[in-house]
């Protein structure tokens, strides 16, 4: 059993595990517990059959035992996902030794630390060298999703009901973050990104985003100069995001989860990140820039909000470097692939 992380970026960007993990023929069976909101990003994949997705955590701990597996290999740093591997009874379980669960893993990796703190590795990599306790090879870190030809058909109908030309060409906005407030930027400085890129390449702004930021959509949107459109009124889905980011020209993004499904489609992207570090998302930087406001002595924290009030890690930064990196990654950016 893999036990997938709990947010959406870490699952992308565990997909290279779960892919490496399929291929390799050690194992008799090889099955991915995720929770059941965010199993849409798995869908379409070759191995689909053999997701178990789950609602809760009494129902994580009921599938282990139903399932029995002999190993339990732990792509999430949380302490309750090591302790339901502990109480399963499973012979072998491996995962990073975080969170103070060591004592329920057979086998861990130690990040390093310095100065008694730890120090950021890229998610990603720590996430390989945990498949490696289980002789897993990972050959490449670039993540991969799967969208079916229906879903795609189902997004561009959706987009020309809001408005879209059926062939108009656009960029994806997800202004959102669900770790907390300290990741936002301005609604109007997003919309002012927007309205330069279309300026300069006539396309248009599109935005989405999760349950709960219906509000922050309508208002970017509503600051955009030109003909921006939000899907704030309509069904949104983790599948359907799939599906809008791999025909987008561009994905303006927040430090969020859409940024690598963006990465794994291989669409140009640029993500604002505050309070962050830069080191935990370094990787599948290819088609990506990061912007952020660098020599604060108080970033990165961490923090979910300010604790400091000013806000300066998201406040200071400017709309001029964002445009900027845009313009770099859509310079070195591969033709868009036929949708």
């Amino acid at each position: 059993m893999l036990r997938a992380p709990n947010w959406v970026g870490d699952l992308v960007m565990a997909t290279p595990v779960i892919e490496a993990a399929m291929a390799q023929g050690g194992w008799s069976d090889v099955r991915v517990v995720v929770r059941e909101h965010l199993a849409p990003l798995l869908a379409d994949a070759p191995w689909w059959d053999r997701v178990e997705a789950v609602g809760s955590s009494a129902e994580e701990l009921a599938r282990y035992r139903e399932l029995a597996p002999e190993a339990i290999l732990l792509l999430s740093n949380s302490f309750g996902a090591a302790w339901r591997a502990w109480r399963a009874g499973a012979r072998w379980r491996a995962g990073t030794a975080l969170s103070g669960r060591r004592l329920f893993l057979t086998h861990h990796c130690t990040p390093p630390t310095r100065a008694g703190r730890r120090v950021p590795v890229p998610t990603a990599h720590l996430l390989r060298d945990v498949a490696g306790l289980f002789g897993i090879e990972v050959p490449s870190l670039h993540p991969r999703l799967h969208v079916r030809p229906a879903l795609e058909a189902t997004a561009k109908a959706e987009l020309v009901a809001a408005g879209l030309g059926t062939e108009e060409p656009f960029v994806l906005c997800c202004p959102g973050a669900a770790f907390g407030a300290a990741k936002l930027w301005r609604p109007e400085r997003f919309a002012e990104v927007l309205d330069r890129l279309h300026e300069r390449h006539g396309w248009r702004g599109v935005v989405t985003g999760g349950p709960g930021e219906e509000d922050l959509m309508r208002a970017v949107a509503s600051a955009a100069t030109h003909r921006c459109l939000h899907l704030a009124d309509g069904p949104r889905g983790l599948e359907g995001l799939k599906a809008l980011v791999r025909s987008a020209r561009l994905l303006l993004v927040g430090d969020s989860g859409p940024r690598w499904v963006a990465a794994a489609f291989d669409v140009p992207c640029v993500s604002v990140m505050g309070p962050n570090f830069p080191e935990l998302t370094a990787t599948s930087l290819e088609h990506a820039l990061v912007v952020r406001q660098a020599g604060l002595a108080c970033s990165p924290c961490l923090q979910r909000t300010c604790p400091l009030g000013h806000h300066r890690c998201m406040e200071d930064l400017g709309v001029e470097s964002v445009v900027e990196a845009a313009e770099e990654v859509l310079a070195r950016a591969p033709e868009p692939a036929p949708v």
